[in-house]
């Protein structure tokens, strides 16, 4: 399968080059229509803030991959970017890759959440293009298949791998429910926005934002429909919430031991889950010590997440076990394009000569036995082929080299010459 491909990603590149050449929906709306021009007959191109990848079938044998990076670095003019920060991808391993991407284990986070449906989202953008023939097509469905498959047959995306959601984690431990709960998050910043979202999707009954900055509390309230509270008017407002999560970036703490004691005093004893995942931290800890305060900070938070990602790492096995399979079933099935027109050229071949053969001596025996002829030499034929026609296809379904079908159905064809053999010669 002569598909190539060429990734800047993570293990390749640091923080600020993969920033800089992440292409938006807009570019690779741009950059499709010049790759099928000049380099492939149908491919992808698959985006994020952890790589940017680019894969496809060559319209030319001669198509180097070094083209294709040259490519991208006059589009994107990438202060650093070096060729050196690409790894190439060919066939078998191109393949594996895809694979590898799609089911997370390939993710800066192993098992992360998101990639699968972004390999998709570049998989429909190729094919709202028109740049992705049958073959890519059947690569696609394999690759979502195998994403699908570690989802659901391995544990490689379970457990919290980011302190915002260890922490919804925990609340979930101590409240069955957030229906009837108040959160307030305090801190707007990427870890505070990130919490109220994982809050907002536990279904949160009141949730609440608070910021130094008050443009920034606006802009995060708005988008999951959360109130604001003022960051001067924290202190007041701490007893009307069942969870406080903190995610400042503030010198010394912002909420005291006797505001967390006063505030349960006002709650008549009911219970507040604190979570201080900011560092340095935002909430004096002693408030554990406190009666019916749930308290964690992003020590024991950090000590659940290496808990977890150690159990993601113990499902990679399985993983690429899955993707070995998917690896044969899509060569089996790729091997089979070459193998079944070599078995159709056979046969025509020697029915052909049959049919030759027959037809000279119909003149020369009764329409009976001429009957019993035609059936006779079809079954002679029908069994001479049969052990190379089930051979043949044992060895296209087995998922071996690509190569070694081709070589068997190229020493067929250039044996008996047949149909598509004179074809080629006559292209």
């Amino acid at each position: 399968m002569n598909i190539i491909g060429t990734s800047l990603n993570h293990r390749t590149a640091p923080i600020e080059i993969r920033e800089s050449l992440h292409l938006s929906k807009n570019e690779i709306d741009e950059l499709i229509p010049q790759l099928r021009e000049r380099y492939f007959s149908e491919g992808f191109i698959i985006s994020t803030c952890n790589r940017t990848e680019i894969f496809g079938f060559p319209k030319d044998e001669k198509t180097d991959i070094s083209e294709v990076q040259n490519f991208i670095i006059n589009y994107k003019h990438v202060e650093g970017l070096k060729k050196t920060n690409f790894a190439n991808f060919f066939s078998c391993g191109a393949i594996k890759h895809i694979f590898s991407v799609a089911s997370g284990i390939d993710s800066l986070i192993i098992g992360d959440s998101q990639i699968h449906a972004q390999v998709k989202d570049s998989f429909q953008i190729a094919s709202d293009h028109n740049f992705a023939g049958s073959i890519l097509k059947k690569v696609f469905d394999s690759t979502v298949k195998v994403g699908k498959r570690a989802i659901t047959e391995t544990g490689i995306g379970e457990g919290a791998v980011s302190v915002s959601y260890a922490a919804i984690q925990v609340i979930e431990k101590i409240y069955a429910s957030f229906e009837n709960k108040s959160a307030l998050v305090i801190g707007a910043g990427e870890t505070g926005e990130l919490a109220a979202r994982h809050l907002r999707d536990k279904g949160i009954g009141k949730l609440a934002i608070s910021n130094r900055t008050l443009s920034r509390a606006e802009t995060v309230a708005e988008m999951l429909h959360a109130e604001i509270i003022p960051f001067n008017s924290i202190e007041d407002n701490l007893h009307n919430f069942d969870i406080i999560v903190s995610a400042t970036s503030a010198e010394g703490y912002i909420i005291s031991y006797d505001q967390i004691k006063n505030s349960i005093k006002k709650r008549r004893g009911n219970p507040i889950v604190v979570m201080d995942i900011a560092l340095p931290r935002d909430i004096d800890p002693k408030v554990a010590k406190i009666d019916n305060v749930f308290y964690h900070d992003i020590d024991s938070l950090k000590i659940i997440v290496e808990q977890n990602l150690k159990k993601r790492e113990k499902e990679i096995p399985k993983v690429e076990s899955i993707i070995m399979d998917e690896m044969v079933n899509l060569f089996s099935w790729y091997n089979a394009l070459e193998v079944v027109p070599a078995i159709k050229g056979l046969r025509d071949f020697f029915e052909e000569i049959r049919s030759e053969e027959v037809e000279k001596i119909k003149n020369k025996v009764t329409p009976e036995d001429l009957k019993k002829l035609d059936e006779m030499t079809k079954r002679l034929i029908g069994r001479l082929l049969h052990n190379p026609t089930i051979k043949l296809r044992q060895l296209a379904e087995s998922g071996v080299n690509y190569q070694d079908v081709a070589n068997y159905t190229f020493i067929i064809r250039d044996l008996f010459e047949t149909a598509e053999t004179n074809k080629e010669e006559n292209a």
